[in-house]
């Protein structure tokens, strides 16, 4: 949490989310956020503390339920999550837009898991594209227009170049993966 409040980069697919909602609501997490709103920052602060406590009481004298909910059979407790999502997604701003937008997203969450891909980049790519696309810009117009900036020095050039080598990692790995059976068999 804090790299995400001081330099606005999550750290966790929690934090993500959370650097989600703060952008929604209007505020630029990094070291300014302390300096231009530092009560909401010590209030948030103050909030996590004073959950910690209530959170340790609530599940000290509630593990009895917690437990008791477990012995529901999964057939009945997932319509109910269901509806209590689809209920919470419709009233944000009483649209059935905001329903199907839950469905398809859910669907979509869930073919990625099927299919093995994991969703905390894929929620870290979300909240933090629009940052990406706007230093991107700022360096664009920065260096007028010129990629170069991003291989100006042997540190820049290095970072890049590591970077696009574990971009194309995966590709990589699967065409090496093609080329020595093919070899094998020759």
């Amino acid at each position: 949490l804090l790299p995400m409040l001081t330099l606005g980069i999550p750290g966790s697919p929690t934090a993500a989310v959370l650097l989600g909602g703060l952008l929604i609501w209007g505020l630029q997490p990094g070291p300014m956020l302390f300096v231009e709103q530092k009560d909401f920052v010590w209030g948030l602060i103050a909030s996590m503390y004073l959950g910690n406590v209530v959170g340790l009481i609530i599940v000290l004298t509630c593990v009895p339920l917690f437990a008791a909910i477990l012995r529901i059979p999964f057939s009945i407790i997932a319509p109910v999550i269901l509806v209590i999502c689809a209920v919470g997604a419709y009233t944000v701003n009483n649209a059935m837009f905001d329903v199907w937008m839950m469905l398809i997203f859910g669907v979509l969450g869930y073919c990625f898991n099927k299919l093995g891909y994991p969703l905390p980049p894929l929620v870290l790519a979300l909240v933090l594209g629009d940052m990406a696309e706007g230093s991107f810009r700022q360096a664009m117009l920065i260096s007028q227009g010129s990629l170069s900036v991003f291989f100006s020095n042997w540190l820049v050039g290095g970072i890049m170049m590591l970077g696009l080598v574990l971009l194309f990692m995966p590709l990589i790995t699967w065409l090496t993966g093609l080329v020595r059976p093919a070899m094998q068999r020759a």
